[in-house]
């Protein structure tokens, strides 16, 4: 009673407390997650301009792509699709509705006339686009399918989206023009000539090791020319890769359990509480369902020529003898044994024709409405037609065959080689003569076969052949994952580089990844890495292992570079050669006194060379290349003049000018601006949206989803 009295007397204290603890719980998870806003920022997968892509309506589209795109497509690849298309809407949406721009539904209904007028579904008798037919299939949908009505009108939407773009572009290209100053500008640089000699100095002929390029002269470039550095951020990596390989050991017991397969052996039967003897591989009539049992590759029912054997065991497989096993033998990361189960002469490759005739039902039975007895019946009728009369065959193929892609071509296969065709088909072509016809039944219908003509016969044959990858077991597993969990380990207390060196692995550096890539190269699509690598709390030196296909990855961080300009060590391969070339002309300039040719290069060991008819749309110099800036001061010295010497991109010039040539003036350069203006408008579609995207306020939070 007393210790309850005292908790009466200090309730409020230890409500006070608790409160506290209560609200030091709650501010720790807000400002873990990112401020007050952190339930909208789990849920807005981007806001452009103010306005949010909510997450769950972003994935619905993802979903949807990737279904479009096809087993092939990546996720990142879907999410940037999407990505763009939103950034896209939301940008041009905001334009239009400034503008007031709309579209009325005769203008909808129209462009569905222009998109649905070569559909046959909505064309009337007279070949013409009928608004009744589309109207009624449109209220088709609606009754009987909700999901299907909704995508119509998705698309009409798209439809009425499009044209209102249309009218914005079309008002921004009624903007872009040229004036006749600039086509007259246009004129010139494609017609003004200049020609002249020039002496040209080459940067090699100065070495590298005269100029010294220091990190601080790197990084004055770099803030000297921040348009060209800005960078997004990025981060470097290393890695190591551990490749799971099947152990010796392992090889063995592969080849053990195929050995044991050969021969006969006896099981129980829990049946009839008796002993089985099972016929092996090497003495069993049932070959091709032995192998489909006990194989990784199922049975392949086709003869093969010596060439198409694995080239080092081709002879011992060619001269088997029926029934004789070869093997086991290693090909292609397995284990395999074969047996010659046939050997025939046939020829490596054969011409044919068919008249392929469905059945209701059939693969290619379309809308034929017969039996697959009357198809057999008239299969064989057509055959005994052929056969009296070959030249009918063509008309009967386009008249029966339900082959469109060579009925009107008289059935026409052209020259295929053996295994190309279905079993069926492929047997009776090559093991008949030339000449032959007759019926096969396939999968597809009743094929009545015109061999027309075959190569020379050659020996073949045909191989039963049971294959077991030879992979790595449990035991190799656990060991490889043991081996990677301590280099792991001990990378992170140790030196990495020294450590996979001393495990014989190769390091692989990755440096500039950016946040939403998702391939590393050497491994391929590994979009975990490159999250984790972008983590918050991830620094320089961190090291996490990896499960990737075919084995493990044990990744380093070695360089976090925040957004904002590159630095030093990033840009210095793009600099470095910038700056070389600067400080090469400056030694050269300094060398370079006269204003003769031929004695300057005499000086410096070059040749006095000549160009005739340069202008400044090609201003490009004869064993030299495209040198704008040297062209240029030739067209600005008079006739006669010697330049001062000039930092080209391939070397120091001194250009001596020989004639100037200007084109005759026009009456009008109208036809130039007007040239000038069509190449302009034809870039507005991209660069308007360029030019959006570079004022808009856009904050992407895909990297916190994908």
């Amino acid at each position: 009673m007393a210790v309850l009295n005292k908790i009466r007397q200090r309730s409020v204290f230890l409500i006070v407390i608790i409160a506290l603890a209560l609200f030091s719980f709650v501010l720790a998870d807000v400002i873990r997650n990112g401020g007050m806003v952190s339930q909208k920022s789990q849920n807005t997968i981007a806001t452009i301009n103010g306005e949010d892509i909510e997450r769950e309506q972003f994935a619905r589209q993802v979903e949807a792509y990737q279904r479009n795109l096809g087993p092939n497509a990546t996720t990142s690849q879907a999410v940037n699709m999407v990505w763009d298309l939103n950034v896209r809407r939301a940008l041009m949406e905001e334009q239009l509705e400034e503008l007031g721009i709309r579209v009325e539904e005769a203008q909808v209904k129209e462009m569905l006339r222009q998109e649905m007028g070569n559909n046959p579904n909505f064309v009337n008798e007279a070949g013409m686009f009928d608004e009744n037919r589309l109207r009624e299939y449109v209220a088709t949908l609606k009754s009987t399918s909700p999901q299907a009505y909704q995508q119509w009108l998705d698309y009409e939407n798209n439809i009425a989206e499009s044209a209102r773009e249309q009218i914005y572009l079309n008002l921004v290209r009624a903007g872009v023009g040229a004036t006749l100053l600039e086509g007259e500008q246009s004129y010139r640089f494609a017609n003004d000539n200049v020609d002249m000699e020039f002496v040209q100095i080459p940067y090699s002929s100065v070495d590298d090791s005269e100029v010294e390029i220091s990190k601080s002269d790197i990084r004055k470039y770099i803030e000297a020319n921040p348009e060209k550095f800005s960078s997004e951020a990025t981060r470097d990596i290393r890695y190591v890769f551990f490749e799971e390989t099947a152990s010796p050991e392992d090889e063995q017991e592969v080849r053990k359990d195929l050995e044991g397969l050969l021969n006969s052996r006896v099981e129980f039967n829990a049946v009839t509480k008796s002993n089985d003897t099972v016929a092996g591989f090497s003495n069993t009539s049932e070959y091709e369902t032995f192998v489909n049992e006990n194989s990784d590759q199922k049975f392949l029912n086709s003869f093969v020529f010596k060439d198409q054997l694995p080239a080092e065991h081709a002879d011992s497989l060619f001269n088997l003898g029926e029934g004789e096993i070869y093997g086991p033998f290693q090909f292609n990361g397995s284990w395999r044994v074969s047996r010659l189960i046939e050997t025939a002469q046939i020829p490596d490759s054969s011409k044919a024709a068919h008249i392929l005739v469905a059945w209701q039902g059939s693969p290619v039975g379309g809308q034929v409405t017969r039996t697959k007895e009357e198809a057999k019946a008239l299969a064989d009728s057509i055959s005994n037609v052929v056969k009296n009369d070959r030249a009918k065959f063509a008309e009967l193929a386009s008249e029966f065959s339900a082959d469109a892609s060579n009925k009107e071509d008289g059935g026409d296969l052209g020259w295929f080689s053996p295994g190309m065709m279905v079993p069926a088909f492929n047997d009776f072509v090559f093991t008949n003569n030339e000449g032959t016809i007759g019926v096969v039944e396939t999968q597809f219908g009743y094929h009545v076969i015109n061999i027309q003509e075959q190569t020379d016969r050659e020996k073949a044959i045909k191989l039963a052949t049971i294959s077991r990858a030879i992979e790595p077991s449990e035991k190799s597993m656990n060991a490889l994952f043991a081996e990677v969990t301590n280099f792991e380990l001990d990378a992170k207390e140790g030196d990495f580089e020294e450590l996979a060196k001393a495990n014989e692995k190769e390091v692989r550096p990755v440096k500039d990844i950016q946040q939403l890539e998702e391939s590393i190269p050497g491994l391929g699509s590994q979009r975990r890495i490159v999250q984790w690598a972008f983590e918050d709390g991830v620094e320089v030196g961190d090291i996490k292992r990896f499960e990737v296909s075919g084995g493990y990855v044990v990744a380093q961080v070695t360089a976090v570079n925040e957004k904002g300009l590159k630095s030093v060590e990033s840009a210095s391969s793009t600099v470095i050669p910038i700056l070389q070339k600067q400080k090469k002309a400056e030694i050269i300039k300094s060398k370079i006194s006269g204003n003769d040719l031929q004695q300057i290069a005499q000086n410096q060991g070059v040749e006095v060379n000549s160009a005739s008819s340069v202008n400044r749309n090609n201003p490009t110099l004869p064993g030299v290349g495209n040198e704008p800036k040297v062209v240029g001061t030739a067209f600005a010295l008079e006739q006669g003049a010697v330049s001062k010497p000039i930092a080209g991109e391939k070397g120091v010039f001194v250009v001596k000018v020989l004639q100037k040539t200007e084109a005759p003036k026009l009456d009008s350069y109208r036809p130039y601006a007007s040239r000038e203006a069509a190449a302009r408008r034809t870039t507005v579609n991209t660069e308007v949206f360029e030019a959006l995207k570079e004022n808009a306020e856009i904050e992407d939070n895909r990297a916190r989803f994908y």
